[in-house]
């Protein structure tokens, strides 16, 4: 059975191109434009990982983190952070609420698939 992954991101493009990559190398993807509609969707829709952006309007990648570490059904599902930003401040803020890793955009495909097979299991 397929892996499922959720990603995060109020660009369009970007949750596309994100869920392009992933469902060419065999996961099921769903789709959230920011953390409130993450946990909205979530509440219907198990999955394997979740995939955030950081900067969103509504909901940021740091508070929706947190909002899933605090609940026990998501306590240990995977949440990568894929985002434009890379400073120091910000990754540790990332990590802080709870992200599994961390990658930068725009980001490798192959890479992108790498990551999310070895946190999938």
């Amino acid at each position: 059975m397929a892996k499922r992954v959720m990603t995060v991101d109020d660009s369009r493009t970007m949750r596309e191109m994100v869920s392009l990559t992933l469902r060419k190398a065999g996961f099921e993807v769903s789709e959230a434009e920011d953390g409130r509609d993450a946990l909205s969707k979530l509440r219907t829709t198990p999955v394997d990982v979740v995939i955030t952006d950081l900067n969103m309007p509504h909901m940021d990648g740091v508070t929706l983190i947190s909002t899933l570490r605090g609940d026990p059904r998501w306590r240990s599902v995977p949440i990568l952070m894929l985002t434009t930003e890379s400073d120091a401040t910000k990754k540790a803020a990332g990590k802080s609420a709870g992200a599994t890793g961390w990658l930068v955009k725009p980001f490798d495909p192959a890479r992108l698939i790498d990551v999310v097979k070895r946190v999938a299991g």
